[in-house]
């Protein structure tokens, strides 16, 4: 029996802030992406053929190798251009409270792509994601953002993209985009107040929808995915971003 899909609640770029403050997550379809970063999803969907060459993540402690992935840092500055820089390449760190699969572990990926980094484009999205970081927050400040490029694939029969379950980040913004998705079902994303008992389930299926999350205030996770034939393979391509006020964790 297949699950039922539900359509992501998508809201304008104009009701990004609101959103932000009044629910504690928003998701902006592709359009409205586009619309956010002033630049056609064209030059977005540039980008996709990265995940194509992803090096294993040998860090799984459930013993998966269904997760590829690769990782950059960055600053993004408070002034009025939002300055980005990419820091020199780093270990990615959250402490056990935030993952309790996979904290307390220095766990150094492979980097980004020079070309990737490069791309007018990508730098926008980190611009962007740093301005809306303060407006959250209500302060202007620098952002240490952190960038992951994961494939979660389906070749052992099931890939789990939160292997740690229904989380939180221990950042300020979270950013979820889905690059792409073939040939799998599951996948739902949900998010979870916190603090309370409101929730949302929906499926992100369109390249580039963008999930934007208050990581203080909202829990979440993305469901297993499986191939949609028996013996099929099939991969969901995601780009997750994270935005967080004094400093990288673990330093």
């Amino acid at each position: 029996m297949t699950t039922a899909a539900f359509t992501p609640p998508f809201i304008s770029p104009a009701e990004l802030p609101a959103a932000l403050r009044d629910q504690g997550y928003a998701v902006l379809s592709p359009q409205g992406v586009a619309e956010w970063l002033g630049l056609p999803v064209a030059q977005l969907e540039a980008l996709h053929a990265d995940w194509n060459d992803l090096p294993p993540d040998d860090y799984l402690k459930d013993g998966g190798r269904y997760r590829t992935r690769r990782h950059a840092c960055f600053t993004v500055e408070a002034d009025e251009q939002a300055t980005l820089a990419q820091v020199p390449h780093r270990a990615h760190w959250q402490p056990v409270e935030y993952n309790a699969l996979h904290g307390g572990m220095q766990r150094w990926f492979a980097p980004m792509l020079d070309a990737t980094i490069a791309q007018p484009v990508w730098q926008r999205l980190l611009q962007q994601l740093g301005k809306a970081s303060s407006e959250m927050r209500g302060a202007a400040q620098r952002w240490y953002v952190e960038a992951h490029q994961f494939r979660i694939d389906t070749a052992g029969g099931i890939g789990r993209p939160t292997p740690e379950g229904a989380h939180r980040d221990g950042v300020d913004l979270v950013a979820v985009a889905l690059v792409g998705r073939h040939g799998i079902k599951g996948g739902e994303t949900r998010v979870f107040e916190a603090n309370g008992r409101r929730g949302e389930r929906f499926t992100m299926t369109e390249p580039w929808t963008l999930l934007l999350l208050d990581d203080a205030r909202v829990i979440h996770e993305s469901t297993p995915i499986q191939p949609l034939e028996e013996g099929g393979e099939g991969w969901r391509d995601t780009l997750v971003i994270t935005c967080r006020a004094e400093g990288f964790q673990g330093d």
